[in-house]
């Protein structure tokens, strides 16, 4: 016989009203956490009172975007706090001998050049001297490495692992300046290391050499260094210098806050690294959209500069080997497809299109919240910097590595740096475009083998597990142009990654 609410005893009757209250809360909470869900996937939250803040399709490849400013600001402020700190303790060793080197390339290929430069000076117990920029490049910048970087910090934040100085003693120029590459004096030898070596080499190879030798300059120094099979601590290096010691001067960093600010007032971004420019098109010899005298033109400019030894070069074979960057056209249809909507914020981080507006004009029109960097400040603020394409580099890399997502049109060295900087700051969204398949699916869209509807799917069935997500590298042995990219995913650094190959 069923007992009355009267004749339960009262230390039931406790247990029961607890125990109802619990469940009651814990529905709410679930229910409370699915608003919150749908909420995060559908839609960019709005900072300021702009009403024309940012908003997206809900499809999965774009959904939980709105997270990484907080993240971002997480691991600002520990960057701005460790300026306060006390600096670490230096290393004694006694040094081997003076390595010089002259980095190559671009912004984004000359840091990882140095990052790499450090860790074979602390294998080999050797003085580093501060890096020299390229200045001999097709974009001809003067700038020094103190007009990007911030030179003390760079030196004092990394005394606990290897010595470095601003030059060379003064008992030493001389002898540089009058030492070539195949000297016999015990001056200055120049030499450019085997490309991709690993650490065996190094001591092997190159660390006899100070024997005979004061000071050894690398004058060509990209990719000098193995992706894997590197000792850990050689890795954590590596990363320690990109992520922290690396760190851009007080005016760069001062101008790409305020970018990021600019922007954000107006809600959340993408940052496209929209390399259709000049340079990239006449290297990698890509002409496609271009009209007849605009081939001829980037291919008298492959012509021109003799460190592009590639010249006679197939653009339509490269386009369908994914070789070559999206077109601005071919861009706005894969952002379309991903699910971007016209009220989407898109900063181009990148230099001046090829074509001028008559090109761009397509994208403009498919997203008219499209920004460069002159329309969100003074332009007074960049007379500083617009000559110097390393230091515009610099602001773009800032505001590529803070925005929600972050999408490269190419696979090159910023798009490669940038995606293991977001990885580090917490796996933010990457959307890395297989340009291959790309090109496959735009073909067959534009000669109506596929409907818009089976062209968008095609295109985020592709990209489903190419958002930055943890990941080990793509290791292939003998062929390291093809392996993934140490920069791009240093999972050696990154905790979230367990079962990857690790050295040491």
């Amino acid at each position: 016989m069923a007992m009355s609410l009267a004749q339960m005893p009262r230390g039931k009757i406790r247990v029961c009203f607890v125990a109802g209250c619990c469940g009651v809360l814990l529905w709410a909470c679930v229910l409370q956490l699915l608003s919150l869900g749908r909420l995060w996937c559908c839609s960019w939250s709005s900072s300021g009172n702009n009403s024309s803040a940012a908003t997206l399709v809900p499809t999965r490849l774009i959904s939980g975007i709105g997270g990484s400013s907080s993240r971002f600001s997480n691991l600002k402020a520990k960057s701005d706090s460790e300026k306060d700190n006390t600096l670490p303790p230096p290393r004694i060793y006694k040094s081997n001998g003076y390595l010089r080197v002259s980095c190559n390339g671009g912004l984004n290929q000359m840091r990882s050049e140095i990052c790499d430069m450090v860790a074979i000076a602390r294998l080999l117990n050797l003085t580093l001297v501060v890096p020299e920029l390229d200045k001999k490049s097709f974009w001809a910048d003067q700038s020094n490495f103190g007009d990007i970087f911030d030179v003390s910090y760079f030196i004092d934040s990394l005394r606990d692992e290897v010595r470095i100085v601003k030059r060379l003693p003064k008992r030493y120029n001389k002898l540089d300046s009058n030492t070539s590459s195949n000297s016999t004096s015990t001056g200055t030898l120049r030499m450019a290391p085997v490309s991709w070596s690993d650490e065996k080499y190094y001591l092997e190879q190159i660390l006899p050499l100070f024997n005979k030798f004061k000071v050894i300059h690398f004058n060509k120094t990209d990719a000098r260094l193995a992706n894997n099979g590197i000792d850990i601590s050689l890795q954590k290096l590596r990363c320690r210098v990109n992520f922290h010691a690396l760190r851009f001067t007080p005016e760069i960093k001062k101008l790409g806050d305020k970018l990021v600010q600019a922007i954000r007032k107006r809600g959340s971004y993408v940052a496209l690294h929209l390399r259709y420019e000049m340079d990239m098109l006449a290297f990698s010899g890509c002409n496609h959209d271009c009209s007849p005298e605009e081939a001829e033109e980037l291919k008298r400019m492959r012509y021109a500069y003799p460190w592009w030894r590639e010249k006679e070069i197939d653009s339509k074979a490269k386009r369908l080997q994914g070789l070559c960057p999206l077109t601005p056209e071919e861009t706005s249809l894969v952002l379309k497809a991903l699910g971007f909507d016209n009220n989407t914020q898109i900063y181009i981080a990148a230099g001046e299109t090829y074509g001028g507006h008559k090109r761009i004009k397509v994208l403009q029109e498919a997203f008219p919240y499209l920004l460069r960097k002159e329309m969100l400040v003074d332009k007074e603020l960049f007379s500083k910097f617009q000559n110097h394409s390393s230091q515009m580099a610099a602001i773009d890399f800032m505001v590529s590595v803070a925005s929600d997502v972050f999408i490269p049109t190419y696979d090159g060295n910023m798009a490669k740096v940038v995606e293991g900087f977001r990885r580090y700051q917490g796996y933010q969204k990457s959307i890395l475009l297989d340009m291959r398949k790309l090109v496959e699916h735009l073909d067959l869209y534009k000669n109506k083998t596929l409907s818009w509807d089976e062209f968008a799917k095609a295109v985020q069935q592709t990209h489903e597990r190419s958002l930055g997500q943890p990941a080990c590298r793509r290791q292939i042995p003998n062929k390291p142009k093809e392996e993934d990219y140490f920069y791009a995913n240093p999972y050696e650094c990154l905790s979230d990654v367990t079962g990857c190959a690790i050295s040491g």
